[in-house]
């Protein structure tokens, strides 16, 4: 895992001296995504700079150095990520002749690219990976980006410099830099609690989209990523093309897929572990792992005192299960708490869901001991996990709602959730799965807003959404088109369930859990590897029937379970789901409520001139006096706030 950087200046002052000084401070603002080394190349006739920050993970000496020249020169490449298959690769290639210096991927992808072509081998590869390659023969620069967008890549136009970089961080180094914040980008923020690729937070700088390839040639200003992998059409594909064999026969190919996905990802010339929380996704990936361990596998959670937020007795029940080597930590607020200040510099643009801190918490314990660690992140999109799917298939059956179901909407709303968690609090083993855990009445107040909806897409998007409305809150924002505001967009899947699903493995996966992990994680410099995203386990997954993942009696990763329970007893993970939560609401009100006051002050939000102050300051207010909980609302609006704060 690294951290790369660069610029292509077409102004003509090109001196070798100025382009490696600007460089080298570029890739030093990402020294905590590669501690180990860094390095840069310049090209002063092309006006082209590479910088690169090395987490050494493969090849430890120099001979993994980068950036990296191929045999005979022609390419030179700044590379974040793994390729997992880089050893089969190796030997193909050793047969067809190619010699190597080391043993790390990153030498691989050279001889592959002079071998095979740059569209043609992007494809074989298995791996995450955001890079940047210099053909000197042809003058043209390539970023390309793993298939589901685990590893980040922005870019962008600073008059006649073009910049690239691993975060934003890196770029506003460069002398020409000149950002201005979007408004259209802030009111995704606020609807999303992220902002969706291609956009990002300033003008003129974009995030190439997951699997796609860029091209730029000298002359050509403005050319579009081209897609050398589409999930929509796995996802159409799968439909059209379903697994022909019984339910046994998938339980033992998705067994087969992800034990070999697991091994690939197990290698590493440095300590390796993984992160479990107790659930099914993070029990599977460490089940797996430790049936292929001859030690006992490194495990890492983090607990929280608060009962209903708290996983790590599960976490540690299916450690003891399987016999890892496992460290847990139980934080305080305080600890929480003291991760918030870091936040804008950590996330490096606006970036609001909150269980960005614990992820953040995990990934600190686990780089004590381990300098990898495998997630189970990705189980809920591919096979069916989230409680929203199940309410948004019933809630979307029908296109039109009855009289009675809006008069269910106008009881459920006539009481606030302060009065529905009261009153509902003695009932609350008795209630539904989704009802169970934390904000029974918030969620309550949730279905009474989608009840009053009257379309399937509607219906998904107000999931997904904080503020419904934020042009409202954004001043002289038009919110922009995005896959998700666009249904004709959508892949053509017969299922309203497994439209949701593709939306989130599309959007919410990459731009919110992706990110998360990747920020979190390479601000402690831990490389974390998600097997779950080995596109043959997704192309897999979209091929099973929908019944085999999500069967109608509302439970979801049914596959899932079914091979976990080979390995563990269901009575260990079967349970509601809990999320990775923190009470958010409560720190508001107490902790974090004089923070949260200067950040939402009236008079400031004006000076500012981002936000129209009355509709927040009034969701402050009702947060304040706890008739309402609306503490993902307010939290967007903060993170921007902080962000704005450190950056201008």
């Amino acid at each position: 895992m690294c951290g790369i950087t660069g610029f292509w200046n077409l102004s003509g002052d090109n001196s070798p001296d100025r382009l490696q000084e600007i460089v080298e401070k570029m890739s030093f603002r990402l020294f905590h995504r590669g501690p180990d080394a860094g390095g840069s190349w310049v090209d002063e006739n092309a006006g082209i700079a590479l910088g690169h920050r090395r987490l050494s993970i493969l090849d430890l000496s120099p001979e993994g150095h980068q950036p990296m020249l191929s045999r005979g020169d022609r390419y030179v490449i700044i590379f974040n990520g793994e390729i997992y298959n880089f050893l089969t690769l190796r030997k193909e290639l050793a047969q067809l002749g190619h010699h190597f210096r080391g043993h790390s991927d990153t030498e691989v992808m050279l001889a592959s690219f002079c071998q095979w072509g740059i569209e043609g081998v992007v494809k074989r590869f298995i791996g995450m990976f955001a890079f940047a390659l210099w053909d000197r023969q042809e003058k043209v620069l390539h970023l390309c980006r793993d298939r589901m967008g685990e590893k980040p890549l922005y870019y962008g136009w600073m008059g006649k410099t073009f910049l690239f970089g691993s975060e934003l961080k890196s770029l506003k180094i460069h002398p020409d830099w000149c950002g201005e914040i979007d408004r259209n980008a802030l009111a995704l923020l606020l609807r999303h609690n992220y902002i969706n690729a291609p956009h990002s937070i300033y003008k003129n700088i974009y995030k190439l989209p997951p699997g796609t390839l860029l091209s730029l040639k000298q002359g050509e200003e403005r050319p579009e990523p081209i897609p050398y992998w589409s999930l929509q059409n796995v996802a159409e594909y799968g439909a059209a093309n379903p697994f022909s064999g019984n339910k046994r026969e998938a339980i033992a190919q998705l067994d087969i897929l992800l034990r070999d996905a697991i091994a690939q990802q197990m290698v590493a010339d440095v300590p390796l572990g993984a992160f479990l929380s107790g659930g099914i996704d993070s029990s599977l990936i460490v089940a797996l792992m430790q049936a292929q361990s001859s030690q006992p596998v490194k495990t890492f959670s983090i607990g929280f005192h608060e009962e209903e937020y708290n996983e790590a007795k599960y976490a540690k029940a299916v450690a003891q299960r399987l016999g890892t080597d496992h460290t847990e930590l139980y934080v305080t607020p305080q600890d929480a708490l003291a991760i918030v200040p870091k936040l804008p510099t950590l996330y490096d643009e606006p970036f609001s869901d909150s269980s960005q801190i614990p992820t953040f918490l995990v990934a600190q314990l686990a780089r004590q001991q381990v300098t990898v660690s495998l997630s189970g992140d990705a189980g809920d999109e591919l096979f069916g996990g989230y409680t929203r799917y199940f309410m948004g298939q019933r809630f979307g059956e029908s296109t039109r709602f009855s009289p009675l179901k809006k008069a269910l909407a106008s009881v459920l709303k006539a009481r606030s959730p302060q009065a529905w968690d009261q009153i509902l609090q003695p009932l609350k083993t008795f209630l539904p799965d989704p009802f169970q855990q934390r904000q029974i009445g918030t969620k309550l107040h949730r279905v009474a807003d989608v009840l009053s909806l009257e379309s399937p897409e509607a219906i998904y998007r107000s999931f997904v959404s904080h503020w419904q409305q934020p042009e409202e809150i954004v001043i002289d924002a038009i919110e922009p088109e995005t896959v998700l505001n666009t249904p004709a967009l959508w892949a053509n899947l017969a299922n309203f369930f497994e439209k949701m699903m593709y939306l989130d493995a599309l959007t919410y996966l990459p731009g919110d859990i992706l990110v998360k992990v990747d920020r979190a994680a390479m601000g402690v410099s831990l490389e974390t590897r998600i097997p779950f995203l080995d596109h043959r386990v997704i192309e897999f997954a979209w091929s099973l029937p929908l019944a085999w993942k999500a069967p109608e009696e509302g439970q979801g990763k049914w596959i899932l379970r079914q091979i976990l329970a080979q390995y563990v007893p269901a009575k260990l993970f079967e349970r509601p789901k809990m999320g990775f939560g923190i009470p958010i609401d409560r720190w508001l009100r107490g902790e974090l409520r004089d923070w949260a006051e200067n950040l939402l002050d009236e008079g400031r939000l004006r000076q500012e001139g981002y936000f129209h102050p009355q509709p927040i300051r009034q969701k402050w207010q009702e947060h304040l006096s706890e008739s309402h909980n609306w503490q993902y609302y307010l939290w967007d609006v903060l993170m921007f706030q902080a962000w704005l704060e450190q950056n201008f």
